[in-house]
């Protein structure tokens, strides 16, 4: 190729022409990139890209093959500003000029991703991103300051989260923009007044801090990949979630802090999972407790009801059926006294353990509806033996008041023969027969002078 351009009125093609342009351009003009806002898109079947990328002053047709364009993250349109790379090159069958593009992305964002990675990589290598220089999140924090708009949905996402999980927990806003050219100032600034807070404040320590904010662009949570921002969030001695953006989300700040949260609410959540599963505890705990004492009742109701179907027994077993009674009750009022005497023990070394977790109030809530529980407890069972022994008076008098000797106590008689056996009418003796009478005090022989 070199040799026909270098000769002096030498005649070519078109063709040589044209093969010898593409050389050149090709090799002059190799893996360069174009901004240019993208026309006249088509996409064959072949699944080759054929565009036109224009700016103000100019155009050049753009072709992108189909291995290339399925690399692509985001789906090209027209009117779209990109930053196509590729290589000049020439088509020759047409003199068209052209660039053959290998990928593309789309205009601001490139630049940004650039900054991003090569800011990623510097304080990697300083080892502001090493995970044994962490901070361990503590289970359950006391106190939790928020780092975001107070206008923001994050801020009411995160508040609302807490509450609902861990509603004893003390929460802060220290108040930030979250978006904008001076957004990561005021972040720090936020970062130092907790910092000062903590200088002074002796009961109410932070002991956790959340940086969160919603989704959006790459150029909306760009104040989060600030250098300055980085360093004092690892320079900071409090333990940092990060909640940025979404999932697929990922900023400085999330790198540089102790945890990362794939949105606030989820950071909301991490900070809270401590009070969570300690009440999910207290409330399983509690409902054993109902059971254990419901099935204890019903276990010594059964006991009492099998006791009270004995008391069929004649007036001479019905004294020594109630003094069993009264044992059993005794004793069943024992065991319970036994049994809410360990359960309060169990319960107060609970108390001990939560009182260094400090969800006092929970704690004491719980202690008071025990007692509740207990004080039912005992004037239930006091009313049930007051019962029982009601009845089982009741019972005694109906049993004397059917005993044979009381009737005769009314002026009644019981008539024997000599042998013992009861005369119930006058066909059963006969005129000259000695009988038997007994009444209520005493008895007297008799003979039978005539019956009719």
């Amino acid at each position: 190729m070199n040799d026909i351009l270098n000769q002096n009125n030498q005649i070519i093609s078109v063709g040589e022409l044209n093969r010898s342009a593409k050389y050149l351009l090709e090799k002059s003009y190799s893996n360069i990139k174009v901004e240019g806002e993208i026309s006249n898109l088509s996409i064959p079947s072949s699944g080759h890209m054929y565009f036109t990328l224009k700016d103000s002053d100019a155009a050049i047709r753009c072709a992108m093959f189909k291995n290339a364009n399925m690399r692509l993250n985001f789906s090209p349109k027209n009117g779209d500003k990109c930053i196509v790379t590729g290589n000049v090159s020439l088509y020759a069958p047409r003199g068209d000029f052209q660039l053959i593009a290998s990928s593309m992305e789309p205009s601001g964002t490139g630049n940004l991703m650039l900054k991003f990675e090569q800011l990623k990589n510097k304080l990697a290598e300083e080892g502001l991103f090493d995970e044994t220089k962490k901070l361990e999140i503590p289970n359950i924090p006391k106190h939790v300051a928020i780092i975001t708009s107070g206008s923001t949905a994050a801020w009411q996402d995160v508040l609302t989260s807490i509450k609902r999980r861990a509603p004893s927990m003390k929460i802060s806003l220290s108040e930030a923009i979250v978006q904008g050219d001076v957004a990561s100032t005021t972040i720090i600034d936020a970062l130092d007044r907790i910092h000062k807070y903590n200088d002074v404040s002796k009961k109410s320590l932070v002991d956790l801090i959340l940086i969160v904010r919603g989704g959006g662009s790459i150029e909306d949570l760009w104040c989060f990949n600030d250098e300055f921002l980085a360093r004092e969030i690892s320079k900071t001695q409090i333990p940092i979630i990060s909640g940025v953006g979404h999932e697929i989300d990922f900023t400085i700040c999330d790198f540089v802090s102790d945890l990362r949260a794939p949105t606030p609410t989820a950071a909301a959540e991490i900070a809270s999972n401590g009070y969570y599963n300690l009440n999910e505890k207290l409330q399983t705990f509690k409902n054993d407790l109902h059971d254990n004492i419901s099935s204890l009742i019903t276990n010594k109701k059964y006991i009492v009801n099998t006791k009270k179907a004995e008391l069929k027994n004649p007036l001479t077993n019905l004294k020594e059926k109630i003094q069993k009674i009264d044992n059993i009750d005794l004793r069943l009022l024992q065991a319970q006294k036994n049994f809410l005497k360990e359960k309060a023990l169990l319960l107060n070394n609970l108390s001990s353990f939560l009182h260094e977790l400090n969800p006092k109030k929970n704690i004491k809530e719980l202690h008071l509806m025990l007692l509740n529980i207990k004080s039912k407890i005992e004037l239930h069972t006091l009313s049930k033996l007051k019962f029982s022994k009601s009845y089982l008076i009741k019972l005694e008098s109906n049993i004397k008041a059917l005993d044979p000797l009381s009737i005769l106590e009314r002026g009644y008689s019981i008539v024997e023969t000599e042998d013992g056996k009861i005369v119930k009418n006058s066909r059963e003796i006969k005129a000259g027969q000695k009988l038997s009478t007994r009444f209520a005090t005493g008895s007297a022989s008799v003979k039978v002078i005539d019956k009719s």
